[in-house]
């Protein structure tokens, strides 16, 4: 899930919101401000009951970020990298350079997202009880009531035991550690989460068609995104099965053509595609000699034809900071959901921030194709 506008940095961590979010504090708002709101607590103004509709979106979006940042603290703590977290429409994720090390750390990792959501829920309704003994507007009142309810709601449901929710996770962790072995544990969360998302998508649309329950809609497509991503999951257990212990130095392409940051645009497209560059992705390289980002095809396309012999390529580049990096030893699995996530399907491969290679998603799928067959043969 890619972000749509950086909120900077909170912990050390990246935060990004994608555009979809929106939809779930409009969503918030509308079922708040025209239902919820007025019924329990009628003789308001539309005005009042939509601000705090709105405000009540907002700080049930901050306790999502909270979830997602107690996985990325702890994750941490126990060595796993965080590449960052973006809340969307369906909640938030907390993206993890690697896999965790160990059963104990998956389990910790895993249960602090709904232990958050439930002391959320917690201060709360402890919140919520302190304001009624004030007197406080019934309204205020009922605001803070749905935030207690809504995180308790959340952390009894992300920890049902069905991949990808925390639940699948501590499942995961607790299979792991009986058998030993990962991607066994992997196929059981997984199916697990493959089943409870089926049983959302049969209520939810039996509800829509049996009950005229309109939020039946709501539960079946959480129900197909548990699906999708349980499937996901598996698939890239399964793959990891086959690349396990293959690093990243046996599939890149070693010593890339690279092109000068201070080459014009019109300089680089003389030199293809039938001469120097050769292909459509390339490293850029600084004066120094350092490495300064990456230039494709398509962004040089951006660059209009009058301008292209002023158009430097450090001018159209993907600055290295905006780029997927690895390093040669990094496992290739490890490396694949960034990849797969990246712009460009591409990454720069760096050996103490010196450029030895670039490795594209084609490369991987490649190395794949071999290795199953040579699997399948040896079988």
């Amino acid at each position: 899930m890619k972000e749509t506008l950086s909120l900077g940095r909170i912990a050390g961590v990246r935060v990004g919101l994608h555009w979809s979010v929106l939809v779930i504090v409009v969503l918030v708002a509308l079922m708040l401000a025209r239902g919820r709101f007025p019924y329990a607590h009628p003789g308001h103004s539309a005005g009042a009951y939509w601000v705090l509709g709105l405000l009540t979106a907002v700080v049930f979006l901050a306790s999502l970020l909270a979830h997602e940042l107690a996985h990325a603290v702890v994750a941490r703590r126990n060595g796993v990298q965080v590449d960052g977290i973006t809340l969307w429409m369906l909640g938030g994720a907390a993206r993890l350079h690697t896999e965790a090390p160990t059963p104990g750390a998956e389990l910790r990792i895993a249960a602090v997202g709904p232990l958050t959501s439930a002391v959320a829920g917690g201060v709360f309704t402890g919140l919520a009880l302190w304001l009624e003994v004030l007197h406080t507007s019934g309204l205020v009142v009922e605001a803070v009531a749905w935030l207690a309810a809504i995180n308790i709601v959340l952390a009894v449901f992300n920890a049902l035991p069905a991949a990808p929710l925390d639940g699948g996770r501590l499942l995961r962790a607790f299979l792991w550690h009986r058998t030993g072995d990962r991607l066994r544990a992997t196929r059981g969360a997984t199916a697990a989460g493959r089943a409870l998302g089926w049983f959302m998508v049969i209520t939810g649309f039996a509800a829509v068609l049996f009950a005229g329950n309109l939020s039946g809609l709501w539960a079946a497509l959480i129900g197909w995104f548990l699906i999708a991503t349980a499937t996901a999951e598996a698939r890239q257990a399964e793959l990891g099965g086959v690349l396990g212990g293959i690093p990243v130095s046996r599939v890149m392409t070693r010593d890339p053509v690279t092109v000068p940051a201070t080459a014009t645009v019109e300089e680089f497209l003389s030199g293809g595609p039938f001469g120097h560059y050769r292909h459509s992705a390339f490293p850029v390289v600084a004066p120094d000699g350092t490495v300064a980002g990456l230039i494709t095809v398509n962004l040089v396309d951006r660059a209009p034809p009058q301008a292209r012999s002023t158009t430097t390529v450090a001018d159209l580049m993907r600055p290295l900071s905006e780029v997927t990096t690895a390093t040669p030893d990094e496992p290739v699995v490890d490396l694949l959901p960034r990849l797969e996530a990246s712009r460009e399907r591409r990454a720069l491969v760096l050996d103490d921030g010196r450029l030895v290679g670039i490795v594209s998603l084609a490369d991987v799928s490649r190395a794949l194709a071999w290795l199953t067959t040579a699997t399948r043969s040896g079988a």
